[in-house]
């Protein structure tokens, strides 16, 4: 059985090398405050539910920055690896259907 892809047409606003950059310094500012570390310390994978050390969690963008996902704490969610990973450009209930 053949594995299908998923196609993903991006606006070139989104997938812009300066917007791109703006977004990652916001999510390098949100990782240093309070806010953060409180999610770390729940360790839970926000897809899997899983619980997992939180230095084996990372930061995800909900909606992806290359689809016009913002780095705010409304889009961001502490992630396990295998989790963020497999998600690569989808919105949870793309992964689901």
């Amino acid at each position: 059985m053949l594995k299908q892809e998923t196609f993903f047409l991006l606006d070139p606003k989104h997938t812009d090398r300066a917007n791109i950059k703006k977004e990652r310094e916001k999510a390098k500012k949100l990782k240093k405050t309070t806010w953060w570390l409180t999610r770390l310390q729940q360790r839970l994978c926000y897809y899997c539910q899983n619980k997992f050390p939180s230095h084996e969690l990372t930061m995800d963008h909900i909606v992806p920055i290359a689809r016009g996902g913002r780095s705010t704490k409304g889009n961001i969610v502490t992630s396990c690896l295998n989790c963020n990973r497999g998600k690569k450009l989808k919105i949870p209930a793309e992964t689901y259907l």
